[in-house]
Order: C-alpha cells, then structure tokens, then sequence
C-alpha cells in the first residue's frame, strides 16, 4: 500500500493527538527541512515538549518509531527537492525590483501547486461536485474574490451553485443544502471569523466540506474533508490569490475531463439565453 504523504498524514490525525502531540505536529510541519534532521530532545526543545512526546507522536501517526518518521520525512523531501532542482533561479526571490519579486513569487507559489497530496486531493473534490446536487460556495474578506470566481466559473459548466455573501448573513444559505451537498471554502490570513464558522457549520451537521487555504493545518484546512493548498510546500508567505484562483481553475479542468456530456448540455442552454438576451458584444 502506498504511503499516505506525512502532512497529510498529520492532517488526519491531528484530531486524535494530544495537546503535547499537536504542538510538535505544527512545529514539523512548518520546519520540515529542520526536523529531517534533528533529534527528537531537538525537536521537543524546539516545540516546547519532552522528547517522549515527540516519540508517542511518532507512534500516534502509525510509524513504529520516531526513527521511520524521520525516514519518510527525509525521502518527501527528498524528492521535492529534485523536483525543484530546475527551479533555482525562480526561487531566489530576493530581487530589488518590487515588480519582479511579486512576479517570481507568484511563479514559485504556482509550481508547488502540483504536488502528489494537491493532485489527489484535486481528483477527489471534481467527483464530489461532480456528483453534489448543489455546491454552496464562501470566501470573506481577501479570500471572497477567489470563491466569487470559482463560483462564476462552476455556474457556467453546472446547475446549483451558490455563492455566499461577502457579509455574515450565510446561514440562509444552509437552508436548501442536502446529504448530497458540497461546501466550498476558500481562506487564506488573516483568517475571517465568518469563514471559520460557516465551515464549522458544514463540517457539524455533515456536509461535504472542501477546503482551499493556505496549509493543511490552517483552521478550516484540518477540519474540511479535503483540504487544497496554496503554500505547504512554498513557504513565501505571499498568501497568493492568484494560487487559489489556479486551483479552482484544475477542479473546473478536472470536471470538464470527467463530465463533458452533462457540461455539453448545461453550456447549450446558456448559450441559447446568452443569444436571447444579447448578454455579450458579437
């Protein structure tokens, strides 16, 4: 069986790790560089726990010693680190030209987007669209222009879209949702409040939730039944719209592969209302 990717791993089963446990699970995550390496008495010091907390982590994620973890740690980033190796020049970003430096990040924040755990993640929330009767959409603050885009664009290919309001007032929203619903939620810092609970909302009562965010741990990302990132593996604290609105374009391409009949029919219709009412210039 193929090994599920380590911060995945951790995003599973960050619920069920103690207090001690989550605070070295954060920490591993943000330094996964640092922590290949390190001892567990290091990487407890670092965290704030004993080195035994780092240990029962170890075997809290299903490894059976700190050693293995490490060792698939090494191997992640092992192979990140080859598929970056063509990519020296983008990633020094430390250019004095704003312009340049704001263009070399966005490149760099585009190509960590195509990683194994964002492809897997992408091909499962395009069947649950897919398949959804209707995808209720959300995004506040910086992060609304991102979902009022995706929404825009799955309108276009598929009935039942809905896009919450950029206010508080989401809860109507939830009214009409079924078992069959999909709840999409795009966050990036600093994180709105509304955002958080309506995906808390979702997540309680059982609703599909997909989460598009910055990192796994970010606080909708851990709670969202699929959770698509923008900078796991980047680090650049851009927090780039143009990252989620990239990802949101790859779930669109990935139903368009998936459900081109259904697609073909719904753009035929609203092609026929476009021409009825002159909605483009010709």
């Amino acid at each position: 069986m193929e090994q599920t990717p380590f911060k995945q791993l951790v995003k599973e089963k960050f619920p069920d790790l103690s207090a001690g446990q989550q605070k070295v699970a954060r920490f591993l995550m943000e330094n996964l560089h640092q922590a290949a390496f390190k001892t567990a008495f290091q990487i407890g010091r670092h965290a704030a726990v004993s080195e035994t907390t780092v240990i029962r982590l170890s075997y809290a994620l299903g490894f059976d010693s700190f050693s293995e973890m490490q060792h698939i740690i090494q191997e992640e980033l092992l192979v990140q680190n080859q598929a970056e190796s063509g990519n020296a020049g983008i990633t020094q970003v430390g250019s004095s030209d704003p312009f340049k430096k704001v263009i070399l990040n966005e490149i760099h924040l585009l190509k960590q987007l195509i990683n194994r755990t964002n492809i897997e993640e992408i091909w499962k929330a395009v069947d649950k669209i897919i398949h959804a009767d209707q995808v209720l959409i959300a995004g506040h603050m910086h992060s609304f222009p991102a979902a009022g885009w995706f929404a825009y664009m799955l309108g276009t290919i598929r009935n039942h879209v809905i896009l919450c309001p950029s206010n508080d007032n989401f809860l109507e929203k939830f009214m009409n949702l079924t078992e069959n619903s999909v709840v999409v939620v795009f966050s990036l810092p600093r994180y709105a409040n509304t955002t958080i609970q309506l995906a808390e909302y979702a997540a309680e009562n059982g609703y599909c939730l997909i989460a598009i965010t910055d990192r796994l741990l970010s606080p909708v990302g851990r709670i969202a039944d699929i959770t698509l990132t923008t900078e796991e593996n980047a680090d650049t604290g851009s927090n780039s719209i143009a990252s989620m609105i990239t990802l949101s374009d790859l779930i669109i391409e990935g139903i368009y592969e998936k459900d081109q009949d259904r697609i073909q029919i719904h753009q035929e219709k609203l092609e026929t209302m476009y021409s009825k009412f002159h909605v483009f210039h010709e």
